[in-house]
């Protein structure tokens, strides 16, 4: 439970910062590490669904919101760094293959059930909701507060979304619109 406190307080500093921060794209560097905050607490509290979609989303809205923060392509390096930044690319690929091959040697054979809840699902999913879609029944009484969670996510993403890309204002009959004004 420590873990969950630690992880609120990062999210408020993070938010408190992004608040106060007069660069724009630090404030969008706060905002994203209070995602990424968010998808570890979904992690701890065991609810991986909630936190991949939410980890997703959060990637999303922060390449849009730095994409519009930055406002032009940034040149690509030139000079001596490019064999820094090379190593630790390559670096972080070996990295990522070895947990994925790690990860993927843990799962079990197909078709091994994964856990036994599923088996309750199937077994008893028809008694206890009355409903006959096996799938609609475990969405909606089973994880009804994971699919509720889900669904504010992603809400909050398209508002987000909407809020960023809007025009403001609307453009009166006869107006030309620029394509720097897009």
């Amino acid at each position: 439970m420590i873990e969950l406190y630690v992880l609120l307080v990062f999210m408020i500093i993070g938010a408190i910062i992004a608040i106060e921060m007069k660069d724009l794209l630090s404030a969008v560097i706060a905002v994203g590490a209070v995602g990424l905050g968010l998808s570890i607490v979904f992690l701890v509290l065991k609810a991986p669904d909630v936190a991949i979609t939410q980890l997703v989303v959060e990637m999303l809205c922060l390449i849009i919101l730095l994409r519009a923060t930055l406002k032009k392509d940034l040149p690509f390096s030139t000079t001596g760094r490019w064999l820094l930044n090379t190593l630790i690319t390559a670096g972080f690929i070996v990295v990522f293959l070895f947990v994925a091959i790690r990860a993927f040697k843990d799962l079990p054979e197909f078709g091994y059930p994964i856990m036994r809840v599923a088996n309750i699902y199937l077994k008893e999913g028809l008694v206890k909701t009355g409903a006959s879609n096996i799938v609609s029944s475990v969405i909606l009484d089973f994880r009804a507060y994971d699919t509720l969670g889900e669904t504010t996510v992603l809400f909050t993403a398209v508002i987000g979304v909407m809020a960023i890309v809007r025009r403001i204002g609307r453009k009166k009959k006869d107006e030309v619109v620029e394509e720097d004004d897009e």
